[in-house]
């Protein structure tokens, strides 16, 4: 059976349009399109298009292009001025004018030419992205949290699994050494049995796009000084609503999430700290340093948490930045392991560490690792002997692995199952927090455990015409 669209469909004199605008032959062909650049020929080379040119779409861009055999031949935008700056970048990059401009995703997504996508969008639509690359046979390379929901984690690893895609985790820790040796430490018993995991992630609201700063400066005058106060009805809330640039599509940004008027301090990189695009602090964290948990612990592809308990210090829910500014989460692991999730509490060390009863291990960025056993500091190589179990090394970079994954059709370092079950007790602890109470989780089932309106917290509703197949 074909499945349903699960996107508002494309004209078919607009795609046809589009398409002969973007893909036609040129008639004299570039001596760097046979390889006498010193590049790969066109036939070992993988071609790219990416979405999303505003925190993480420049750098993962970027290091794709430093990738000889990797070619970007498309960039899709909703704003004019991320769009035109993504083909400054890319074209200045390529020393061509290869890379294509389009505003609908679904009409790049649509090009045959086009082997792998990467994804860099707010949170609220990476589901829609990337089951449509998938149901186009892309290979993907997409930023973590896997998703908004759960629910959209499942139909994305549905969709990748069915479509046999290459899916690759913007989970960076992965092909750093320092968190690779602590893994592989736990993986092999080294340290005995776990027993306690604790898992340190940043707290409260950062201004990445710079936005918030002047509208705090504009609200000034009524002694405003943190926009987590900020609700509607008052006079700071009309200061700061305003209508949307001319070269943003908002009424496709906020696409499927619910409409709410446009503010310039939750737009652009800070839509992270609005629950309706984003996820906070937890849920952009939880793909690193608990991701590395479960690495160590060997949770990839199955084993979950069962019992989920949380708290967290919360803005008014309709708050201009309403998300969890500080938290602490209890999560129930089968054989007696803890792990604890938290952000803003002292006692919990940023990064990863495990703790088991012969031992310990801590990791962080930066290269920082710590033990309970002084050798492995100093050596930071573990005998073969010691490495019965061996998690793959990439070579070259986590961007050079998802590469080498398109070409030998092996899993990347970060796979979409990890991906999915590493942001599992994140989304799980923010429904805890929310409901002020213990949640139980079938991980086999994947579903809640008798508690109806905690199980409707897996999905949310999609905003017309907008839907989730």
């Amino acid at each position: 059976m074909k499945p349903k669209s699960h996107t508002p469909p494309i004209s078919r004199r607009r795609f046809l349009a589009i398409a002969g605008a973007t893909i036609a032959v040129p008639t004299i062909i570039p001596g760097s399109a046979l390889g006498a650049d010193g590049r790969p020929a066109p036939s070992n080379r993988i071609t790219m298009g990416v979405v999303g040119w505003g925190m993480q779409g420049p750098g993962n861009t970027g290091n794709f292009m430093n990738q000889p055999d990797c070619q970007v031949l498309a960039s899709a935008n909703i704003d004019k001025n991320h769009l035109a700056k993504s083909l400054a970048a890319i074209n200045g990059k390529q020393k061509n004018n290869d890379c294509k401009a389009y505003h609908d995703y679904r009409e790049m997504m649509a090009r045959t030419d086009i082997d792998t996508v990467m994804l860099a969008v707010p949170d609220h639509w990476h589901a829609l992205v990337a089951i449509e690359a998938a149901r186009n046979k892309k290979d993907i390379y997409g930023e973590k949290p896997l998703a908004r929901t759960i629910a959209e984690q499942q139909a994305i690893v549905k969709a990748v699994q069915d479509n046999q895609r290459i899916w690759q985790t913007g989970s960076w820790q992965r092909s750093e050494r320092n968190f690779h040796y602590g893994a592989e430490i736990v993986r092999n018993g080294l340290i005995g049995k776990i027993t306690r995991v604790e898992v340190g992630l940043p707290s409260g609201h950062t201004d990445f796009a710079g936005t918030g700063k002047p509208l705090l400066a504009k609200l000034k005058s009524l002694n405003v000084t943190n926009l987590a106060t900020v609700v509607p009805g008052s006079a700071a809330w009309d200061m700061a609503v305003s209508e949307a640039p001319a070269e943003l599509d908002y009424e496709t940004w906020i696409g499927p999430a619910a409409m709410e008027p446009y503010i310039q301090a939750r737009g652009h990189m800070n839509w992270r700290w609005n629950y309706n695009t984003g996820g906070g602090q937890l849920l952009d964290w939880i793909g690193h340093h608990c991701d590395i948990a479960h690495w160590g612990l060997g949770n990839d592809n199955h084993i979950g948490p069962l019992e989920i308990e949380g708290s967290g210090e919360f803005p008014a829910p309709n708050a201009l930045w309403n998300s969890c500014t500080k938290y602490r989460i209890s999560c129930k692991y089968p054989d007696d392991i803890t792990m604890i999730i938290a952000g803003g509490h002292s006692d919990i060390r940023s990064g990863t560490k495990w703790i088991g009863t012969q031992g310990w291990v801590w990791v962080n960025r930066g290269n920082a690792f710590e033990s309970s056993h002084e050798p492995w500091e100093n050596d930071r190589t573990l005998p073969d002997a010691d490495r019965k179990i061996q998690l793959p090394l990439t070579q070259g970079g986590h961007w050079r692995n998802f590469l080498d994954s398109v070409k030998s059709r092996k899993p990347a370092v970060a796979p979409v199952e990890a991906a999915h079950h590493s942001a599992i007790p994140g989304h799980l602890g923010l429904i805890s927090m929310m409901l002020g109470r213990k949640v139980k989780w079938d991980p086999t089932r994947e579903v809640i455990l008798n508690d109806a309106e905690a199980t409707r917290m897996l999905s949310r509703g999609y905003r017309a015409p907008w839907h989730l197949s």
